[in-house]
């Protein structure tokens, strides 16, 4: 979900370096299997999993930190000072070469503390059984395809971190191409936040930490995109201007 101009100038890596990059690849992807696996269960079963042992108010508190964390700091991280920041603490001066990878870590990391450190309520006000069940199962599927397929119109080594590290081990610059406009791009500005938010609506167990959850990340999937338009608008210009006047900003509709 992150977008930087491609530098043009021929690499020089280090062996270091590229291990740095290497080794930064491989803590990527481990913890982006990881985040995305467990939120995939987690948001199947209804949230009804996780290793935080609080109740009441102090549940309440802890659980609303954990889910405002996740759209803050998601997107602090994509603006020119979290960019900065973030690009300080990768070594041997790799920040600006590494940041689709170290923005994937952290995104993934950010799953992890959510459902892992969840402090579930307890309260269930719904677990479909038999055909109604396999249905929601099923919408749950094909809402996750639907976000698969929309990061890979997006560019999948750029969703998932692959981006950076590959092209320094490679001895490459990364390149990072101009905003999508193809596949799901075509009907949706932003075909990966509505795909998401069509699954957390979906799947058999009702409780009232889902709800919660997809009540919340659903209006960041609604609003926060409105940040990564103004971006690329700052980047692209009058060709973003255009893009926007053709295609709407979710679904059949849009915020111009």
């Amino acid at each position: 979900m992150s977008n930087q101009l491609s530098v043009d100038s021929s690499p020089s890596y280090t062996t270091a370096q590229r291990v740095v990059a290497f080794l930064a690849g491989l803590v990527c992807h481990v913890t982006f299997l990881a985040g995305v696996g467990l939120m995939v269960f987690s948001i199947y079963t209804g949230m009804e999993y996780g290793f935080g042992r609080l109740h009441g108010v102090w549940a309440l508190l802890a659980n609303s930190m954990l889910l405002l964390q996740f759209p803050i700091v998601h997107s602090w991280l994509l603006s020119v000072p979290g960019r900065k920041w973030t690009a300080r603490w990768v070594p041997l001066g790799l920040g600006r070469e590494l940041s689709t990878t170290t923005f994937a870590t952290l995104a993934s990391i950010q799953l992890l503390v959510v459902f892992l450190l969840w402090s579930p309520s307890g309260v269930t006000w719904m677990h479909l059984h038999g055909v109604a069940g396999w249905v929601m199962t099923v919408l749950y599927a094909a809402a996750w395809l639907l976000v698969g397929v929309a990061m890979w119109d997006a560019g999948l080594a750029l969703q998932t971190g692959f981006l950076g590290w590959g092209a320094v081990v490679r001895g490459k610059h990364p390149e990072y191409k101009t905003f999508p406009q193809g596949g799901t791009y075509r009907v949706s500005r932003q075909p990966i936040y509505l795909a998401y938010s069509l699954m957390l609506w979906t799947g058999p167990v009702w409780t009232l930490d889902r709800v919660a959850l997809a009540l919340l990340w659903t209006a960041y999937c609604m609003l926060g995109p409105m940040l990564k338009e103004r971006r690329y608008l700052k980047y692209y210009g009058d060709a973003y201007r255009a893009y926007q006047r053709e295609v709407p900003y979710w679904f059949g509709w849009s915020r111009k």
